[in-house]
């Protein structure tokens, strides 16, 4: 039996998961379009350069990308601890990727900070309470 407390910020938890799952899911919805789309390059041309993209290498990193953040999704609904690890890297990088956007889009940007922040909280100090609901 474990000793510790489950409290309300254990669906916080579930909701990290939740959200990991859908971003996932929608990452390989996203990658299959690109890799199975007719004409694999995408070109921009601008004044003084042209610049080639790769929509088939960016659908593949979407695939792989994707099938790792519903693994990581799956696992922390279990309390793994490498699963709160990896979940909270991630949801610090979407907070600072979103600081990026704050100028063109400020109050998403406010919000998905303020989620992210909700999230790391929620998995750092009541991380273990995913693995205790379990039991």
């Amino acid at each position: 039996m474990s000793d510790t407390q489950v409290t309300g910020w254990v669906g916080w938890g579930w909701f990290a998961g939740i959200l990991l799952i859908i971003a996932g899911a929608i990452d390989l919805i996203y990658g299959f379009i690109a890799i199975f789309q007719p004409g694999s390059s995408y070109f921009v041309v601008t004044d003084s350069q042209l610049v080639v993209f790769d929509v088939q290498g960016w659908g593949w990193w979407h695939v792989i990308f994707g099938a790792v953040l519903i693994l990581v999704g799956i696992a922390l609904f279990s309390g793994a601890t490498w699963a709160r690890v990896v979940a909270i890297v991630l949801a610090a990088f979407n907070g600072l990727s979103q600081l990026m956007v704050l100028p063109l889009q400020p109050w998403w940007s406010i919000i998905v900070i303020t989620l992210d922040i909700l999230v790391i909280y929620a998995l750092t100090v009541h991380g273990r309470e995913l693995k205790a609901a379990r039991v």
